[in-house]
């Protein structure tokens, strides 16, 4: 059974992921907007888009198709996503098996390495506050 269990679930955790990191975190915008890139996250299982507009600063955040062409593009099922933001997966080893899919500059991929690093902090704690059960691999 996935982790989420329908997009817009997925959607309300990685709005308050995304927040959670800006309000503890508040170097990890300016980390992400160095990199001066859009990145868009394409998660499969359930479907969502995730947009990170970080050609300026503040990063702008979109949640859903949007018309803008990213630099960075990265797919992955929901359920990795989750086993990321836990830890239990390592983001270089997701790539090279080809569990998760990188499109772009290899060089800018250290970004979306950055922003998996510092969920982890908070994610655990957004999973309860999204109802969501604490899913080992």
């Amino acid at each position: 059974m996935p982790v989420f269990s329908d997009s817009e679930q997925l959607y309300s955790c990685l709005k308050m992921l995304f927040t959670r990191i800006g309000e503890d975190d508040p170097q990890a915008s300016n980390t992400v907007a160095s990199a001066r890139v859009i990145m868009r996250m394409r998660c499969r299982e359930p479907d969502a888009e995730v947009l990170i507009d970080a050609r300026m600063h503040p990063v702008r955040i979109s949640y859903g198709s949007t018309k803008l062409r990213p630099d960075l593009e990265l797919e992955i099922t929901a359920d990795t996503l989750h086993y990321l933001l836990l830890g239990q997966l390592n983001f270089a080893k997701a790539l090279a098996s080809g569990t998760l899919k990188f499109r772009g500059p290899v060089h800018k991929s250290f970004v979306m390495e950055q922003i998996f690093r510092r969920g982890q902090a908070v994610y655990p704690e957004i999973l309860s506050s999204c109802n969501q059960a604490y899913t080992p691999l």
